[in-house]
């Protein structure tokens, strides 16, 4: 084997220049690597130790306006001329789509993402962070029982080249520590769970912190009650309140503005939200769980202002959505080795509000907390939503009992027009949002 193909970026390029004399008129290819390591207790015994290495190959090719993939396992330079001509002979079979292309050579800004973190654990120190955890777990009075801990470590790298001369790649981290409690016994049982994942160790929760906490999640859940059926103010925990923003981001993706399969479909430029109410995409926030220099087609990415002032601002675009409508790319196409990009956020999250938490709830008589939901009864077309949920009730602007086995409803439209986010943002999940306040949803119970 030669010198230059032991570097991955010259194997790359070697691919492209298979496809071009296969007949390709223009081609991209994506190479992921990466190693991952795991390792779950539960009650003091190590359970499993899971150990993983994966490098995967995509080749899209152009053939005209006609495009086909080819994914395969690795980088081995003997299996490129197979790779490319596979590839060229499926294009020229497929129908044409004259709105897909390789992307545009275009200038990477500079970016200090700190995305590489050189520590790197072994099995016996996630052993002891998952001990850790779950043994403050068990400490706490009450809890008798555990689901367990899990701590684990891993370590990737992305890899573009296209024929149009661009060539990028980045390394990412990704430490993780969860633990689950279990309170009660028999059919009251009750379980709830606490986790963290982070670019750098040194971002990590204290592992103690994460099993104590979920301890007192699982005990303040024990006997809960099935309210009566109202209208009434619910109050979404941040662990859940990012689903919200979940669905915005669902509501604003390019593939399905183009099919007509948005509730949002007609409303850009209009208020979705009330004043004030900013939620942003920022593939460039140093340390961020998604961040990235360039997304899935080349493209130079950038902080975007999905609603400003409540107002709609902006679709997330690739290359293919933003052509077909009249539009430019937004710098958010991902894509894997089997399948072609497609637009989707990075790190989505809604900005805070100025009251605490408490300040939120201080004027509730009778509420819903909600710190789980059940299902995803979301109509993406109409906006109607409907999901099991389990919580506390508010009672005199304070948390009370615990509820279960209730189902919260309304449509998105106006739930985004009456939401109040809190001052409690932390970057925890990738799309993270503060405790939200939606007056006037619909609880059905007992």
């Amino acid at each position: 084997m030669s010198a230059v193909l032991d570097d991955p970026r010259e194997r790359l390029a070697d691919l492209l220049a298979h496809a071009r004399r296969a007949g390709a008129d223009e081609a991209d290819a994506v190479f992921f690597s990466g190693t991952s390591l795991s390792v779950s207790r539960r009650l003091g015994k190590i359970e499993h130790v899971e150990r993983s290495e994966g490098r995967d190959l995509g080749l899209r090719v152009f053939v005209g306006e006609r495009s086909a993939i080819v994914s395969a396992p690795g980088l081995d330079p003997a299996s490129f001329a197979d790779i490319a001509e596979r590839a060229v002979a499926m294009a020229r079979v497929v129908p044409a789509d004259p709105m897909s292309s390789v992307g545009e050579l275009r200038d990477i800004p500079p970016a200090d993402l700190d995305l590489d973190d050189p520590a790197e654990p072994d099995a016996a120190a996630l052993g002891e962070r998952a001990a850790i955890a779950e043994d403050a777990a068990l400490a706490v009075h009450g809890i008798n029982n555990s689901e367990g801990a899990d701590a684990g470590f891993s370590r990737s790298e992305a890899m573009l080249v296209t024929s149009r001369g661009f060539f990028g790649s980045y390394r990412r981290t990704g430490h993780s520590i969860s633990a689950t409690a279990l309170a009660g016994t028999g059919t009251e049982m009750q379980r709830d769970y606490d986790y963290s994942s982070a670019v750098h160790l040194s971002d990590l929760d204290d592992p103690a912190g994460i099993g104590h906490r979920a301890a007192e999640r699982a005990l303040a859940r024990l006997n809960p009650t099935r309210p009566k059926t109202a209208r009434m103010t619910v109050v979404y925990d941040p662990r859940v309140s990012s689903s919200l923003v979940g669905h915005l981001s669902g509501a604003v993706n390019g593939a399905g503005i183009v099919r007509g399969t948005s509730f949002l479909r007609d409303s850009m430029g209009q208020r979705v939200f009330a004043e004030g109410i900013v939620i942003r995409d920022d593939p460039r926030r140093r340390r961020g769980l998604r961040s990235r220099p360039f997304d899935g087609e080349g493209q130079p990415t950038a902080p975007l202002d999905i609603i400003a002032d409540g107002v709609l601002m902006t679709w997330i675009l690739d290359t293919r959505s933003a052509r077909q409508l009249g539009l430019r790319t937004t710098g958010h196409a991902a894509r894997g080795t089997s399948g072609p990009p497609g637009p989707s956020a990075t790190n989505l999250y809604m900005e805070p509000g100025k009251l605490t938490p408490p300040e939120l709830m201080a004027d509730i008589t009778e509420g819903l907390y909600i710190t789980e939901l059940i299902g995803s009864g979301i109509n993406g077309i109409t906006g109607d939503y409907s999901r099991g949920a389990a919580g506390f009730m508010i009672r005199g602007g304070a948390l009370a009992e615990p509820v279960a086995e209730v189902t919260i409803a309304g449509n998105l439209r106006e739930m985004f027009a009456h939401l109040t986010p809190a001052n409690d943002l932390r970057f925890v999940r990738g799309t993270d949002a503060p405790t939200i306040r939606i007056d006037g949803m619909m609880m059905a119970g007992a």
